[in-house]
């Protein structure tokens, strides 16, 4: 039987609804609401439209919503003073900071400015550091993200094969050790990797993170995987499309993920899960 469809906005519309509900009690209680301030650099269209979904489901589930748009041209410096400042404004619980950055920009220089307890997204050293000791406090979005997409549908990880394809800071090493976490044996795949079949074929639980149109060919796939699909890419006209041959992988996976309607809600829903935790609304 073709694979059954994870959907990921229906798991995030729940979980949006939820912290709707926890926002609303916890102002009702004459508390201050939790906030977040949103940096964007440039006019980057998707940077842009990745900004607006977020900004927009702030204001969906009550969180405030700091927007500070800043040109391109920014010295390194004063993208680092605002975020001194930000660090030391009590109304701001979360900081995220829209990537990529300026190429004049050192990108892990910034990160490493945000207060650890402020930093929604998860990239901090700090943090990430925390999640490799199985100590985390604000985890990556995406990867939360896809481990509550994979709870959701009763997924086992003791005795099973994980095998992640990516192995960005981002993404892919913080997928890696929140599958570690959950129990699964996990295998690694980048770019020096030699034959990816041969490593996707074994996969019972299958993540791809690279960004790469069909990377993934649907024959590769296990019988009765399950799979998530991370990667998005828009073509030419105008679709947008995953790293997995989607229909030919859907015959042979027992779960697969959408794209789009798979992970990207999720990364924004945990998204504002983070910003309660920073905001020490909920644990």
């Amino acid at each position: 039987m073709p694979a059954q469809l994870i959907d990921g906005k229906k798991i995030a519309a729940e979980l949006k609804e939820e912290i709707t509900g926890i926002v609303r009690r916890h102002c009702a209680d004459g508390k201050r609401p939790p906030g977040l301030a949103v940096i964007l650099i440039g006019e980057d269209p998707a940077s842009t439209i990745y900004v607006k979904n977020k900004r927009e489901a702030c204001v969906q589930v009550g969180v405030l919503s700091f927007y500070h748009h800043l040109p391109d041209t920014i010295e390194e410096k004063k993208l680092i003073d605002l975020i001194n400042s930000l660090n030391k404004d009590n109304n701001v619980d979360g900081i995220l900071l829209q990537l990529p950055l300026p190429k004049h920009i050192d990108a892990e220089k910034v990160l490493e400015c945000i207060d650890p307890g402020k930093d929604v997204d998860g990239f901090h050293a700090y943090n990430l550091g925390r999640l490799a000791q199985r100590r985390p406090l604000l985890r990556p979005c995406t990867p939360q993200g896809v481990i509550l997409l994979l709870n959701h549908i009763g997924q086992s990880y003791k005795g099973k094969h994980a095998v992640v394809v990516g192995a960005s800071n981002i993404v892919g090493r913080p997928m890696a050790l929140e599958l570690l976490i959950a129990g699964a044996t996990v295998t690694i795949c980048h770019r020096f990797t030699t034959d990816l079949a041969y490593f996707v074929k074994q996969a019972d639980i299958l993540v791809s993170a690279i960004g790469k149109p069909g990377i993934i060919r649907g024959e590769w796939i296990k019988e009765g995987a399950t799979v998530i699909d991370i990667g998005i890419t828009r073509l030419a006209d105008g679709t947008l499309t995953g790293d997995v041959e989607f229909a030919a992988a859907k015959e042979r996976a027992a779960w697969i993920t959408p794209v789009p309607g798979g992970v990207g809600p999720m990364t924004v829903a945990v998204l504002l899960k983070n910003t309660l935790i920073a905001a020490k609304i909920i644990d």
